[in-house]
C-alpha cells in the first residue's frame, strides 16, 4: 500500500479537520525546508559545554580504551568480539558528580564504538583520520564534501559538508578544528571540536544559502569526536566517541523528527567506524 493509498473497501468521504492538519504536519516534515525552526539557547550551550567539561575529565583521567574499564573477563570477552570483526556500539552518559547534567531545549547523543584492524599501524590510522581532503571520498555519502583549511604542527581546521538522510534529508555545512597527539608511542588520540555549523537551505541548486546559526531545523548544532588509537595484539584497536547536540523531539512530530534525532548519531558513529576499520584493513 502506498503511503497516501486508502485501504481496499474504505469509502470515500470528506477529509476531516484533524486529518487535514495531520496531513499538514506531514508535509511540513517531508519537504526540504526545515519542518519547525527550532533555535538554539545560551542555555543549551552552557550546558552542553559543561557536558563536555565533564567529559573531557573523566577522558583525561579514565581508562585509555573503554574495555580497559571492565573486569577483566568482560575484557577478553570483548576482545575476542572485536577480533572475530564485531564493531561494539554503547550509548554513553556523562554524570557530574553522580547527576545528570540537564541541557534545556535540545538532546545530548553520546555513543561510543570500537573496532579493530589486524595488521594495521598507527601511523597508518592517523594517516586515515587527518587526510582531510580525501573524506568526502573516504566517507561518502555521508560526507559530500570536505577540505583541509589550515595545518599547524597536529592542529587540523577543516571543512565538511553533512548529508544526512532519514525520512527527510538535511545537510549541513561545519567547521571543525582536531588536535592530535601521541602520548604513547603504542597510542594515539585526536580530540575533534565542531566550531560551526550551518544548515543548508535548498541544497545543490541555485538558490541554495545557509540558515542563520542555531535557528534552524535543529538536527545538528554541536559535534565532538574523541578518536583513540591503541596498537596491542598484532593490530590497531580503535575507538571513537561521539558527543552531539540537537533539538528536542517537537509535540506532536515524533513519530517523523524522533527517528531522525536519535538514530542519526549511532548510525553515524557506525558507518564512520566501520569504514574507517574498513579502509585501514584493505591497506
Amino acid at each position: 500500500m502506498a503511503l497516501y493509498d486508502l485501504p481496499t473497501g474504505c469509502p470515500a468521504s470528506p477529509l476531516s479537520g484533524a486529518t487535514i492538519a495531520a496531513f499538514a504536519a506531514l508535509l511540513l516534515v517531508l519537504l526540504p525546508a526545515p519542518a519547525a525552526a527550532a533555535d538554539l539557547s545560551t542555555r543549551s550551550v552552557v550546558n552542553f559545554d559543561r557536558y563536555i567539561r565533564v567529559t573531557e575529565s573523566r577522558l583525561d583521567r579514565g581508562a585509555f580504551l573503554w574495555i580497559d574499564s571492565l573486569s577483566t573477563a568482560q575484557q577478553q570477552a570483548r576482545r575476542d568480539e572485536l577480533r572475530r570483526g564485531v564493531l561494539i556500539i554503547e550509548t554513553q552518559k556523562t554524570l557530574d558528580g553522580g547527576a545528570e547534567i540537564d541541557v534545556p531545549d535540545a538532546l545530548v547523543h553520546h555513543w561510543l564504538g570500537l573496532a579493530f584492524v589486524p595488521g594495521a599501524t598507527i601511523d597508518q590510522a592517523l594517516a586515515l583520520l587527518q587526510d582531510y581532503n580525501a573524506h568526502a571520498q573516504i566517507y561518502k555519502p555521508v560526507v559530500a564534501r570536505s577540505r583541509l583549511n589550515s595545518r599547524n604542527g597536529d592542529t587540523f581546521r577543516f571543512y565538511l559538508r553533512f548529508l544526512m538522510k532519514k525520512v527527510i534529508t538535511v545537510v549541513v555545512n561545519s567547521e571543525h578544528e582536531a588536535r592530535f597527539s601521541r602520548p604513547l608511542p603504542d597510542r594515539a588520540e585526536g580530540r575533534i571540536h565542531s566550531t560551526r555549523i550551518a544548515e543548508i537551505e535548498d541544497p545543490g541548486t541555485p538558490t541554495e544559502r545557509e540558515l542563520p546559526v542555531g535557528h534552524d531545523s535543529g538536527y545538528l548544532w554541536r559535534l565532538n569526536t574523541y578518536w583513540r588509537l591503541l596498537a596491542r595484539d598484532g593490530g590497531v584497536y580503535l575507538q571513537c566517541e561521539s558527543v552531539s547536540l540537537t533539538r528536542g523531539i517537537p509535540m506532536g512530530l515524533g513519530w517523523a523528527v524522533g527517528p531522525f534525532v536519535t538514530s542519526i548519531p549511532r548510525e553515524s558513529l557506525t558507518f564512520t567506524l566501520k569504514t574507517t576499520r574498513d579502509r585501514l584493513a584493505r591497506k
